[in-house]
């Protein structure tokens, strides 16, 4: 058995999976309303920037955290911006699940 050909089998699956492409779906409906893809490019904007200032080792203030999470919930509204986020929400729990297998046998292994 090629560990290898087995990673391209998951990758292709993760591809082909019900959760990727209601992803790709939903993104594709929100992409085509243009205030519901403005809207979701400002706050992933607003995301990336709080987490590179986390990556640089600064922490976000409180008024900052509160705006991010106010924001969230405006935007959540938007029936078109709630399936994509759903969406990535049900792909990111599958990547969970595979990488604690994953991680599992990584523990088995270095015992």
């Amino acid at each position: 058995m090629n560990v290898y050909d087995k990673a391209y089998d998951l990758a292709k699956a993760l591809k082909d999976s019900t959760e990727a492409q209601q992803l790709k779906e939903a993104r594709q409906a929100m992409e085509a309303d243009p205030d519901a893809s403005r809207i979701m490019d400002g706050f992933r904007a607003r995301q990336m920037e709080l987490q590179q200032k986390m990556m640089g080792g600064e922490e976000p203030t409180e008024a900052e955290m509160a705006a991010i999470t106010k924001q969230y919930e405006d935007i959540a509204v938007n029936p078109l911006i709630a399936r994509v986020l759903e969406a990535e929400r049900q792909l990111a729990v599958v990547f969970e699940d595979i990488n604690r297998l994953l991680n599992d046998v990584l523990k088995a292994v270095a015992g």
